[in-house]
């Protein structure tokens, strides 16, 4: 059997996957990507938020990704009937990058895929991880290749960045629930060919149909535009007779006043594609040897678009750490990685759930607006879940509940 020595075996060539390999591979650590598809392919996560750029720039990828000419995005819209409440990256309150890119992934990661083998990273498509054998912090994974040969993998530290195929938690029985109730979406993509000149026709909006259903649209620089409903998963399922996506994305489009002239009646680009009850976590980030990062730690929800960005975020701070091991320092996962990814998992959960429950609503769209309520939650949603100095961050468990509550009895009282 064909055996091969590396550094770091990093397995799965999306953002957590590339940020990762491309760091390393830039601080002259020898380092293997295998990926079990066959780029490009459709998958979602098409909105970014501002932290994510933070990653490409250090992993040197933004200059290729930023010639593509991705749609910009320079904040986002949210639609509640007549009401609108739109939030500017640009005026937030913690420090950052004031725009990102809405991507159709199957360009995106095709992108970064291409920019790496041009850097020199052995990546390899088509290759999937069949076993994985640890003896202490080395480990042999064994792979079958695009033409069905076996190989092994020896590495001295392990990435898995495999997403939705959770390698190791598969292997290793670390899946865990969730703490979100469960969700699923469809989602698809339509040629815009009504798309609205100027600003209306590129800005990304969530449209909400109900507290706990929402559309997602999100134009590209190409001319589509992708478009997916969210909801509880009894709910997206009621959409259709006969189990039939396409049916039922069309059904939810017509729930949009908002978006039923521009969306109605036209052909979807693929057949929508269903996510049933993604929200998932682990039992522990990291092991001897290992670590977990992006989908394959956790997936909360698409409503803020903070998927790539703990994508993003873990692949970069997992990169640093197996550098410092492999280089003999001793590192402190704990503390280090899994405290880190849970404190701005936490922040975003409590958002989800606030979001769910209506309570953030209450905050997103109640008149006159508060600028610096606004600036606040803006940087969360930017991804700057780490600023212990935005109290919005640091109070995140019950601050949205108490200004709520505030907001309601308000209500109430001039409704007396």
């Amino acid at each position: 059997m064909l055996i091969e020595n590396v550094d770091v075996l990093v397995i799965g060539a999306g953002p957590s996957g590339s940020v990762a390999a491309s760091y390393l591979h830039k601080m002259g650590v020898s380092v293997k990507v295998v990926e079990k598809t066959k780029f490009p392919r459709i998958v979602v996560g098409e909105s970014l938020i501002p932290r994510v750029m933070d990653h490409f720039a250090e992993a040197d990828l933004f200059p290729s990704l930023d010639s593509m000419e991705f749609q910009k995005k320079p904040g986002a819209r949210f639609i509640r009937g007549n009401e609108i409440c739109i939030f500017d990256f640009s005026d937030k309150f913690s420090e950052g990058w004031d725009w990102t890119w809405q991507i159709p992934r199957a360009d995106f990661d095709l992108a970064i895929a291409n920019e790496m083998i041009r850097k020199g990273v052995d990546l390899e498509f088509e290759t999937e991880v069949t076993n994985i054998e640890f003896n202490g912090t080395d480990s042999i994974t064994t792979v079958v290749d695009k033409n069905k040969q076996d190989k092994q993998i020896h590495a001295k530290f392990l990435i898995d960045a495999s997403g939705y195929g959770r390698v190791l938690p598969r292997l290793l029985k670390l899946d865990a629930a969730s703490k979100l109730s469960p969700h699923s979406a469809i989602f698809s993509h339509i040629k815009d060919v009504r798309r609205p000149d100027g600003v209306e026709g590129t800005q990304i909006s969530f449209d909400i149909l109900e507290t706990k259903v929402w559309l997602w649209v999100i134009p590209f620089s190409n001319g589509n535009t992708s478009v997916g409903i969210v909801g509880p998963t009894d709910f997206i399922e009621s959409l259709s007779t006969n189990n039939s996506t396409k049916e039922a994305l069309e059904k939810a489009i017509t729930l949009s006043d908002f978006y039923i002239k521009r969306f109605g009646n036209l052909p979807f680009e693929f057949d929508p594609i269903k996510l049933s009850n993604y929200s998932i976590s682990v039992q522990k980030m990291f092991g001897e040897g290992y670590v977990l990062t992006g989908n394959s730690t956790e997936f909360l929800d698409p409503v803020f678009s903070s998927g790539v960005c703990f994508a993003t975020e873990s692949g970069m701070l997992a990169a640093k750490l197996a550098l410092k091991q492999i280089n003999g320092e001793t590192v402190d996962w704990q503390e280090k990685y899994s405290d880190h990814m849970n404190k701005g998992i936490d922040v975003f959960t409590t958002y989800i759930q606030e979001w769910y429950t209506g309570n953030l609503q209450e905050l997103f769209f109640h008149q006159p607006e508060n600028p610096d309520v606004k600036r606040k939650i803006c940087s969360v949603l930017a991804g700057y879940v780490w600023d212990d100095e935005n109290p919005f961050v640091k109070k995140h468990d019950n601050v949205i509940r108490n200004m709520a509550h505030l907001i309601k009895m308000e209500k109430e009282s001039k409704n007396a």
